[in-house]
């Protein structure tokens, strides 16, 4: 015996038949909404302004948006990771000679500074 089994998308904003599943996120987390064409289209001509003026979130995959962690990188704004190496030295703190530096060293060190 074959079972067919069929999925039916509903507008989530009129009830009526959906077309589509659309994604989108906000501060942090990611959403998804089942859309008919028109509604689709809505959402995206209300959006367009922002995402002209907004920047692509590189890293993270869509389904991996971070909330509120820290996130470390080396540049002009994160402490020098030599720096934060001798700090924990200097602290008792357990942090490797080499290689990367702990994250909960980097929160201690800017919870000290």
């Amino acid at each position: 015996m074959a079972q067919r089994v069929v999925v039916t998308l509903s507008d989530d904003i009129d009830g009526g038949e959906a077309a589509e599943t659309v994604a989108f996120g906000l501060d942090g987390k990611m959403y998804e909404i089942d859309l008919n064409a028109a509604n689709a289209k809505k959402l995206r001509k209300a959006l367009a302004p922002y995402l002209a003026a907004g920047r692509k979130q590189t890293g993270k995959a869509a389904g991996g948006v971070t909330g509120t962690t820290t996130a470390y990188k080396h540049t002009a704004l994160a402490p020098d990771p030599a720096a934060v190496r001798a700090w924990a030295q200097s602290n008792k703190l357990d942090v490797p000679a080499r290689g990367r530096i702990p994250k909960r060293v980097y929160e201690a060190f800017r919870e000290a500074s």
